[in-house]
């Protein structure tokens, strides 16, 4: 045993010398990721700790990182973007740059990119959303829940958004967290709004809205609901407003509830005791109530009524089908119903845009071909979030796949598949000066996130984000 030792610790050096001297001598790792969100972020700092040698460039279209975390979360959901502290840390390591301001595509194509850099990380979101596809969509006032929470949360593309909060009924499309968020939003009082972080803009228009009522429409039932517990308790306690669930559609579902999972038997649970038995200090609070929010099952919008307003859509009946409760599918029946209302918001998904020819894409589920991140006919390049898997989970989904890709571009850098003597951010930064783009760094935005907290220390907000572009350059420029 004595000997064994000696020759394994013998063994062990001489694998780590071999290792560190083929590093030295293959040159360094040059990393650059598309997207300064939540799975660039965690695809960086996974990179950053796997392979000691690797230097990271984020590049960001926008002068300010963060992505979904700043314009997604929703404003009343501070702790959510308590996540913004580990992306900090990561960006102020010595081998990783943020580099914002710059667009893929227009600035810089994919082709310099992969000229540049050992490997490529796409993970710019999904920046579009799926249409309904029925007569009427293109009528004022029916809207992307996604552009509406772009316009409350201060996205610089969302801010014009045309949104007329002068009616009484808004209905919703879509049963997803997305869509529990917007009506939370529409019903809040101003006053719980005013101690956030939402826009300016858009606060003086909540402030006059009349929506008393909002219905939020799923094609499926109960059991299928895609929004979480979290997000329909908030809805349940939401102040001056009471939740209309019809029995009808909860007859017979406490005899299911023990067989679900156990998130999706909490989450039912929750919806049918609100409906079906709520407590005497609910009933109290809700007899009160001016306000009112809706479930709807079983429907699916055929055709949005109006002349240049919406003032109402026709929904077909669903029934469904299929052995597997939670996951049934919607079959449409030739029944019918008309519902007015003076406001409709989609929100029935996201999906990702080519912002490149060189990339390829799956137009029809508006995704980036891979397999296990690697990007399809493509080496070197990687793609990860929901530009890779379509827009499902929530922030820890994508925590958990970024890591994942950030394995797999480590492993593919220590298998000697990547190009490890390739130069790196120099030759883009030519590139970006030789056409005038000024670059926004992290310290740049450091400036812009002290403005925007002192601006918003003046009118009692956490911060007031700036919605101009241009502002945003100057103000981050400002030493």
């Amino acid at each position: 045993m004595l000997f064994i030792l000696p020759r394994l610790c013998r063994q062990h050096l001489r694998s780590y010398v071999q290792s560190h001297i083929r590093q030295l001598t293959t040159g360094q790792p040059n990393v650059c990721i598309v997207g300064a969100g939540p799975a660039g972020f965690y695809t960086a700092q996974q990179i950053l700790k796997g392979n000691p040698n690797a230097v990271v460039d984020i590049y960001e279209k926008l002068p300010v990182p963060f992505g979904l975390v700043r314009y997604g979360v929703a404003p009343d959901h501070p702790e959510v973007k308590n996540v913004i502290n580990t992306f900090t840390q990561t960006a102020s390591k010595d081998r990783c740059t943020f580099i914002g301001n710059v667009t893929i595509g227009k600035d810089i194509s994919i082709a310099d990119l992969q000229k540049a850099y050992s490997a490529v990380v796409l993970s710019y979101g999904a920046d579009n959303d799926r249409l309904l596809g029925v007569p009427g969509e293109n009528l004022k006032n029916v809207i992307s829940a996604r552009s509406f929470v772009g316009w409350y949360n201060g996205l610089p593309q969302d801010i014009d958004l045309q949104v007329n909060l002068d009616v009484e009924k808004a209905v919703i499309i879509g049963h997803g967290n997305v869509a529990l968020d917007v009506a939370r939003i529409l019903l809040m009082p101003i006053d719980l709004l005013k101690k956030t972080d939402i826009s300016q803009h858009s606060l003086d228009a909540l402030s006059k809205s009349r929506i008393k009522e909002v219905i939020v429409i799923g094609r499926r039932g109960p059991l299928q609901v895609a929004f979480t517990i979290k997000e329909l308790r908030e809805m349940i306690r939401l102040p001056d407003c009471k939740p209309v669930l019809s029995q009808a559609d909860f007859i017979g579902v406490d005899k299911l509830i023990q067989d679900l999972p156990r998130p999706r038997r909490r989450l039912t649970e929750l919806m049918y005791k609100t409906c079906m038995e709520p407590t005497d200090k609910d009933v109290k609070l809700w007899k009160t109530a001016q306000k009112s929010w809706s479930l709807s099952f079983c429907m699916s919008p055929l055709e949005i009524f109006g002349d240049k307003d919406v003032t109402g859509l026709k929904l077909g009946i669903n029934k469904l089908q299929g052995e597997d409760l939670v996951k049934q599918s919607a079959i449409l029946t030739d029944q019918t119903v008309d519902m007015s209302c003076g406001l409709v918001l989609r929100s029935i998904g996201y999906k990702s845009i080519v912002i490149d020819p060189d990339i390829p894409f799956d137009t029809k589920s508006g995704t980036i071909p891979n397999k296990d991140s690697r990007v399809e006919g493509k080496p070197g390049m990687y793609c990860t979030g929901w530009v890779s898997t379509g827009p499902v989970g929530v922030i820890l989904t994508t925590m958990n796949q970024a890591f994942e890709t950030g394995k797999t571009v480590v492993k593919d850098i220590n298998d000697g598949i990547l190009d490890l003597t390739k130069p790196g951010k120099s030759d883009i930064f030519n590139i970006l000066n030789s056409k005038g783009v000024q670059t926004v760094s992290f310290k740049d935005w450091e400036n812009i996130d002290q403005f925007e907290v002192k601006q918003g220390e003046d009118v009692g907000k956490p911060r007031e984000k700036m919605v101009d572009i241009s502002q945003m350059v100057s103000v981050a420029k400002k030493s």
